[in-house]
């Protein structure tokens, strides 16, 4: 079983540790660790042929199929040739086969063509060239480059100064910025002599294989020294090296056991609601099938009872043949004649289809965003007609409804508030791209990107206020931005987040220059003098945190500690002493949250030198521990960042997407329910919310839910159902029992009377996210129009995905574009990711990508819409035109004793769904549209019906099955009615058997065909080709089979011989033929036209608008906006994502080219002009794009007129 990889398997789960000794091959031997060869393959050229028939026969049709195939063998049984089985099904297996081969083929190649990779590894005191997959875990190999990492290693030693290297990414996480990583010194010190390395010995004990990128945990001992690792000293398989002549590295992991290929495991197989709708009809279908079976047989048994004894001088029946007997072998002879009710041609159809429409959004021009060529991509193509029923919308906000792209905007120091410009009277002027701006022309490095318009904080500096100086020096310090400096002046920031791009920037302008770092000093231009500071420590931010902070000492010896972070957070750390400075900062929190802007507040404290010591030790013992190192160091940040001194603020805007507004109210018109989940504050995702649309100002109320206990959290949630349905009974909400399938009951839909919107906080959400609590949630939030939760986690945003999932008959879909997006993407039916600022984790784990939320309403108001129409009519029609088919043969069954004769021709019953009718209904399944994407946008409602599942449902379905028995009914009856005692114009009979099937088949060719024709809204010139072509090849075919040629070399095979020309110049069949498609397609058309006039859809509606109107209609009419002011307060300025803390102290700083794009943003945010960009201060991107920045409307206030004692109003 080892060949299947069961032994590796077994041996994982047995490992906790790894241990491995370098350059000691022997002694990792006896570990059994796996080698570096990879195998993504599945087969090989003995196993693929059985292995792969294997899998396809796993799908419950082939298997079907196969069974129908065993059962055609069977003489007694099978009144059908074989051929009319093993054709379709070796076609669909050989196309299936083909494929699977050619993928397989292939992964072949590419794990050779990696395997065979060659790299230096040190083996007897040698560097030899080996294959990647010789090297093994514990030998020490020497990358060049720009090679790829042929392992997981621990970085050993580097050409580049304080042993850096320069990684780039994209294979792991689709990043292309270069990451930094450094050696321990003492392996630095090995630098490239080999002798040295050879007798290298440490030894490493590390947590075993796992898949956690982000994450690394262990320990070198060398030299008996215990030396901490963690994931900044790993280069992983997959990365690429950069910028760096050399480097050694140890092998840690190999093959299977790396990083990489421990995250190429399957990700959550999605099916659509109506893959699991047809799951349940086909096996309906087939207990339909038994039934039907069932009563023939019955009919056969009293049929042979009552008249086959009659005929036993004829067709003498064989010993121990009784009428049990006949009826048994008959019910599966039937088994097989009445199989086309679930032809396999279907799931050929459906993925045919699917993949057609996965096309059109590839290829949609309007989905492409030229500003970074970045197309829309269908990353899955089983999920289409799911766009078609989107319910209930979860988006992000950073980034996903906004820009993610950051301008320094305000700030409060000392309790003045900086940022807006004033006139002689003291009234606020509104800023435009006319204001002026401040001259940094005394500051030879400035950003000249950066525009601020307030001249008096540039005075304060100038007059070197010290609590602005040191509001400055703060922000120049207080980071992990990583600078290059290509040319003298020339400087670039690599920021973890824009927000701390924007704040270094700033600092930068108003004379606080970061410079450069090393890893224990950071270097800074303070007004025009260059000043070093020992760094000595970074306690970096994490979503738990949510502040970050610097321990630095001055030039003059002086120890300090920077802070910045979260106002909530950082306020709990204050000495008592800011009480009335945090009261001012506080208000001018709550002003700037007016405008949505995003906030931090900034601290510092003075240190005693003994008392850092003895901290600093400590701190060093954590860093080094195994277990609960996290946990450990969160103390000792705890223990030293408290009673902070109070410096002031920033405020940081993030601008809207363009067309996020309309967006949003396109799709609430389509009654698509927008949920935000965001990190942020309350203040800044209620001010986006009313920005774009999502809170509205006349909504009847926006209920707040921050209840800081379950029980609060229950009764304001129920507080807000009764205030929205004021006549609803209270009643105490249980979780429904399972029944006994551990079915979950559905949640129905409440009407709200009127519109609600609903906001509810982080620490409120984990109560109302309890087991106990959850319906109330759900019942509060569904009777919402908008919902945004704010300052969530992401466990917290799949659990609400979930929850909604859980107890909802409703589609759902998850747009992010960050990795703390990536779990609610995941657990959304559908996840769409942004190509935006924070990378590309969201897209490589989503099914559809664009790089604007915009598109969002061309993907479901248009290809989703048309997607789930095409293949509800498609399934319309197929069982239509199969259960058609098939039932002739019931109705034939009393007429011919029971005896399994078929009606049709063996050939034409081959050829029905491979040929006949296979381009026409897949012409209608890739070209139909109702209306076209214009007429689409200005009546979203289209959309509703498509979340109602009123194209294709159970009800549909068996409408459907009645339409079929009617239309069988007429085409076996008419045909039989019509031939029955008739003689041709010459007086010879025409009443034979086979052409009675001629007729049969042509009259139901003819009627499916007609029934196309009226299914089909939207004629184009392929469409027409292929339901004419298919006549055409029908008639073709019937003269080629039924010719005397083919008659003369296969008798057994074509026996209708000269049926076609001797039936069809017969006027009475025309007519016949002409009768019964008249009769199929009358109730149709009679039951449409009374629809139509007495009940219209929607549909029918608009489309009757379409016919009438004759010019091009206008474009739809935009919204106009409202201005708003508000006092909430704003979010705090810091991506969700650890930062860069750990690899600046080990002494990494970023060198990366320059990126110089023009790249003109607009946005559709708080402004009255539209799209108009008005210039404010200059937006900080991390590829160093210039922005446009918008203008406020925020009405002048008391506050912003706030001046200190020492400082005189201007």
């Amino acid at each position: 079983m080892s060949f299947f990889g069961l032994d590796f398997i077994k041996k994982k789960e047995r490992e906790l540790e790894r241990k491995l000794r370098a350059n000691d091959r022997e002694y990792n031997l006896i570990f059994k660790y796996a080698t570096n060869a990879i195998k993504t393959s599945k087969y090989n050229f003995f196993t693929f042929l059985p292995l792969n028939l294997f899998e396809q026969f796993q799908r419950i049709a082939n298997a079907y199929f196969l069974f129908l195939l065993v059962l055609q063998v069977i003489p007694q049984i099978s009144s059908l040739s074989w051929f009319t089985t093993v054709v379709p099904l070796v076609l669909v297996l050989s196309v299936t086969a083909a494929k699977d081969a050619t993928d397989d083929i292939n992964r072949h190649r590419s794990d050779n063509h990696v395997n065979n990779r060659k790299v230096q590894v040190l083996i007897d005191r040698k560097l030899r060239s080996e294959k990647w997959m010789d090297v093994q875990v514990g030998d020490i190999i020497k990358l060049e480059n720009n090679q790829f990492v042929t392992a997981d290693l621990l970085l050993l030693s580097s050409s580049e100064p304080l042993n850096l290297v320069y990684i780039e990414t994209a294979e792991l996480d689709g990043e292309t910025n270069l990451k930094v990583r450094q050696a321990l010194t003492v392996t630095g010190d090995l630098g490239d002599d080999i002798e040295r390395l050879a007798d290298f010995n440490g030894e490493v004990r590390c947590e075993p294989p796992n898949n956690r990128l982000d994450r690394f945990k262990g320990t070198l001992t060398y030299a008996d020294q215990k030396y901490p690792l963690d994931n900044e000293k790993i280069l992983l398989r997959g990365c690429t090296l950069r910028n760096t002549e050399w480097c050694f590295g140890l092998v840690l992991f190999g093959g299977p056991e790396t990083k990489l290929m421990q995250n190429c495991g399957k990700s959550t197989f999605k099916r659509t609601s109506i893959d699991r709708l047809m799951n349940v009809l086909v096996l309906c279908i087939f207990g339909f099938l038994a039934f039907m079976c069932t009563i023939l047989a019955i009919g056969n048994y009293v049929w042979e009872l009552n008249e086959g004894s009659n005929l036993t001088a004829f067709l003498p029946r064989q010993n121990g043949n009784d009428a049990a007997l006949s009826a048994f072998l008959t019910f599966w002879s039937y088994v097989i004649i009445l199989n086309t009710v679930v032809p396999i041609s279907l799931y050929v159809s459906v993925e045919i289809i699917r993949l057609g429409n996965s096309f059109y959004i590839d290829w949609d021009r309007k989905m492409f965003y030229t500003r970074n060529n970045t197309p829309a991509e269908a990353r899955t193509t089983t999920l289409n007609e799911e766009l078609g029923q989107i319910k209930y919308v979860f988006s992000d906000k950073t980034g996903t409804l906004t820009q993610n792209i950051m301008t320094f905007n305000k700030c409060s120091i000392n309790g003045k508030s900086y940022g807006d410009v004033y006139d002689y009277t003291g009234q606020r002027l509104e800023i435009t791209e006319h204001t002026d701006t401040v001259d940094f022309s005394f500051n030879t490095l400035a950003d000249p990107r950066f525009v601020f318009h307030d001249h008096a904080l540039v005075e304060a500096v100038k007059l070197e206020n010290p609590e602005v100086h040191a509001f400055f020096r703060l922000l120049a310090l207080c980071h992990t931005v990583m600078v290059e400096e290509k040319k003298e002046g020339e400087i670039f920031y690599q920021a973890q987040s824009p927000d701390e791009g924007a704040l270094v920037t700033a600092a930068r302008n108003f004379g606080f220059v970061f410079r450069s770092r090393t890893p224990d000093s950071i270097s800074i231009v303070e007004m025009g003098q260059q000043r070093s500071y020992e760094l000595l420590a970074i306690l970096d931010f994490n979503n738990i945190r949510k502040r970050m902070s610097v321990i630095v000492r001055s030039p003059e010896g002086k120890l300090s500690l920077y802070c910045k972070g979260a106002d909530t957070i950082v306020y709990e750390r204050l000495h008592q002493s800011c009480s009335k400075l945090m009261d001012v900062t506080t208000e001018h929190l709550n002003e700037f949250a007016g405008e949505g802007l995003r906030t931090l507040v900034l601290a510092y404290k003075d240190l005693d030198e003994e008392y850092f010591s003895q901290w600093k030790q400590r701190h060093h013992q954590a860093s080094t521990e195994l277990e609960e190192r996290e946990s450990k160091l969160d103390q000792l940040y705890e223990e030293i960042e408290k009673d902070l001194l109070l410096l002031g603020s920033t405020a940081i805007e993030d601008k809207l997407q363009d067309g996020v507004p309309q967006t949003i109210e396109q799709l609430s018109k389509a009654d698509i329910k927008i949920w935000v989940l965001t990190g942020d504050k309350q203040e800044t995702a209620e001010n986006i919310g009313y920005s774009c649309n999502l809170l509205r100002e006349e909504m009847k109320e926006v209920f707040i839910i921050s209840g800081n206990s379950s029980e609060d959290v229950r009764q304001e949630l129920r507080n807000a159902r009764m205030a929205m349905k004021p006549d609803v009974v209270e009643e105490s909400v249980f979780l429904p029992e399972r029944t006994l399938s551990q079915r979950v009951k559905t949640v129905a839909d409440e009407v709200a009377d009127g519109e609600y919107g609903l906001v509810i906080n982080g620490h409120s959400l984990a109560y109302a996210l309890d087991h106990s609590t959850e319906l109330e949630l759900l019942k509060t939030a569904c009777m919402c129009k908008a919902v945004i939760c704010c300052r969530v986690t992401p466990l917290q945003k799949a659990q609400v995905v979930e929850l909604v999932k859980k107890y909802k008959q409703a589609v759902t879909l998850a747009i992010g574009d960050g990795a703390n997006d990536v779990s609610m993407i995941r657990a959304a039916h559908i996840g769409v990711g942004i190509s935006g600022q924070e990378g590309m984790q969201a897209v490589l784990s989503s099914d559809y990508s664009f790089a604007q939320f915009r598109f969002l309403q061309r993907l479901l108001l248009v290809h989703g819409r048309w997607s789930y129409l095409r293949m509800c009519k498609f399934l319309r029609y197929f069982f239509y035109k199969n259960f058609t088919f098939t039932f002739v043969h019931f109705w034939y069954a009393f007429f011919c004793g029971f005896s399994a004769q078929t009606v049709y021709d063996e050939w034409f019953i081959t050829l029905y769904n491979l040929m006949y009718t296979a381009l026409p209904v897949l012409g209608m399944s890739l070209f139909d549209q109702d209306v076209n994407d214009v007429w689409s946008f200005q009546h979203p409602q289209l959309y509703i019906p498509g979340q109602l599942n009123l194209y294709f449902s159970k009800r549909s379905f068996f409408k459907c099955a009645l339409h079929s028995c009617y239309s069988s009914l007429v085409l076996f009856f008419i045909p039989y009615a019509a031939m029955y005692d008739t003689v041709r114009d010459d007086g010879k009979d025409v009443a034979d058997y086979q052409s009675f099937a001629l007729l049969t088949q042509t009259c139901l060719l003819f009627a499916v065909s007609i029934q196309l024709g009226l299914e089909m809204s939207y004629w184009t010139a392929v469409n027409t080709f292929f339901v004419l072509g298919s006549l055409a090849i029908y008639f073709a075919v019937t003269f080629t089979m039924y010719s005397n040629g083919l008659f003369l070399a296969l008798p057994s095979a074509f026996p209708f011989v000269g049926i076609g020309r001797n039936s069809l110049q017969q006027p009475n069949v025309w007519l016949t033929i002409l009768l019964t498609s008249i009769l199929c397609v009358l109730p149709v058309v009679t039951y449409r036209f009374l629809l139509m006039q007495l009940c219209p859809t929607i549909n029918d509606k608009v489309m009757f608008k379409v016919r009438q109107a004759k010019a091009t209609p206008p474009p739809p009419t935009q919204r106009a906006r409202i201005r708003r002011t508000s006092s909430r307060r704003s979010g705090y300025a810091f991506s969700h994502a650890q930062g860069y803390g750990d690899l600046v102290t080990s002494g990494r700083f970023l060198r990366r080219p320059a990126v110089s794009r023009s790249a003109a943003l607009t946005h559709m945010g708080r402004t009255t002009s539209g799209f108009s960009p008005m210039g404010r201060s200059a937006g900080y991107s991390p590829t160093g794009r210039p922005q446009n920045i918008k203008t406020p409307d925020v009405e002048v206030t008391s506050l912003q007129m706030y001046r200190t004692i020492s400082d005189p109003v201007p």
